[in-house]
């Protein structure tokens, strides 16, 4: 593909209405409900020519979202057509090589009016023309969507783009089309379905390797009009984002040495001590990829909420969220004695105060941190916060709903 890739992120149908012109009549626009009017422009044709017939699809009282506008000319071509919808906005479209048929490039929306009007030439000269109007069926109920990151961020090199919807969506296929990805560079990348650690469904967008530094990324998710498929019900708006990708910072920690790197560019910037998670299915530090997905500062950390009982009720300072589940990485003042020496920790990653306070100051949401050693007890699943990393290019494909 070219410099710029693009990868695909639609709206409730309407009434069609048949307009039939007659040659030298005028018919007056209507009122209310009533059907929309047709209108017929004197032509230059010979003889008996008359002007041609337009047809509006879809059409009925109240048609569904989810279909594209198509005018079509019988007994001469289209000249002109102008779709106007909500907002007064001009809906988009494409005329066919005989210019018999314009069809929109985007589907009508839900709970919507639109008006049509489309000017035609016969093979005899005469020119002829037509209006419509139709309002769309409301959604009867609505898909919402959470992403990630936010507009106008600055990013780690390892954040992909996350969407997470508030209702089932049966349809992924129909949804990811409506999804582009743009960058600055032509990253090469892929969207893939999960399960998130809430439930929900959620698309992710994720690059075949980090982020190159500097990157300008635009998300554009054309949803309006688009049916999640049943349960889930229609996205009634779009929705556009964008962001930048910053220095390349990646956080490597050995649970087997109890050591925390931060590397910058590739280059050392610190080493400090640390300790991990117990060993064990409870205690243990997850291992792989993780990706910092908030800093959360001061935090209250009780052991109930993670199912580990009255283990530990702390307020602990420069909290960096890494996983959903509930790994951190976070001043620990309490586990001193067994920095650099022994992973005892409930499951976080520890320091000291000061080593956790440059650290906090220093690391963004999207970095990396590669964790790695033998007492971690798994690899960090991909709906556990950004665990996407831990699953190799192809696996990640076979994710998305497309390819």
């Amino acid at each position: 593909m070219g410099p710029i890739r693009r990868t695909r992120l639609r709206p409730a149908a309407v009434t069609a209405t048949a307009l039939t012109a007659a040659l030298a009549v005028a018919l007056s626009a209507c009122s209310g409900g009533a059907p929309a009017a047709t209108r017929t422009a004197g032509g230059t044709g010979q003889g008996k020519d008359r002007p041609a017939t337009v047809t509006v699809t879809p059409h009925g009282g109240k048609p569904r979202a989810g279909e594209p506008v198509r005018v079509t000319a019988k007994g001469g071509t289209l000249t002109k057509v102008t779709v106007t919808g909500p907002g007064g906005g001009v809906l988009a479209g494409t005329l066919s090589a005989d210019r018999r048929t314009w069809t929109s490039d985007r589907n009508v929306v839900p709970g919507a009016s639109y008006t049509v009007r489309a000017a035609t030439r016969t093979p005899g000269g005469t020119v002829g023309g037509a209006d419509a109007g139709f309002t769309t069926a409301a959604a009867g109920k609505v898909n919402k969507v959470d992403w990630r990151p936010g507009d106008s961020s600055t990013v780690g090199v390892a954040q992909p783009i996350s969407l997470v919807f508030d209702n089932p969506v049966a349809d992924k296929a129909a949804v990811e089309r409506q999804l582009e990805v743009t960058t600055s560079n032509g990253t090469e990348g892929s969207w893939g379905w999960l399960k998130d650690y809430s439930g929900r469904d959620r698309v992710d967008w994720r690059p075949r390797e980090y982020w190159r530094p500097g990157t300008k990324v635009t998300l554009n998710a054309r949803l309006n009009g688009t049916d999640s498929g049943p349960g889930g019900g229609w996205f009634v708006r779009d929705y556009k984002a964008g962001f930048t990708v910053g220095a390349r910072q990646v956080v490597k920690v050995d649970l087997d040495r109890k050591r925390l790197t931060l590397q910058r560019d590739g280059r050392t910037v610190r080493t400090i001590p640390v300790s991990g998670g117990t060993p064990g299915p409870n205690t243990g530090s997850w291992r792989g990829t993780a990706v910092v997905l908030a800093k959360e500062g001061t935090v209250r950390m009780n052991s109930e909420t993670v199912g580990l009982g009255k283990a530990y009720d702390e307020m602990v300072e420069d909290s960096i969220r890494l996983t959903w589940s509930g790994m951190y990485a976070h001043a620990a003042p309490w586990n001193a004695a067994f920095f650099g020496r022994a992973n005892r920790s409930h499951g976080c990653v520890g320091m000291s105060t000061a080593d956790a306070d440059w650290l906090y100051s220093r690391v963004r949401v999207g970095d990396p941190f590669e964790i790695r050693g033998a007492e971690a007890k798994g690899t960090v699943a991909p709906n556990n916060g950004f665990g996407d990393w831990n699953l190799d290019w192809d696996r990640w494909r076979e994710k998305s709903a497309l390819d």
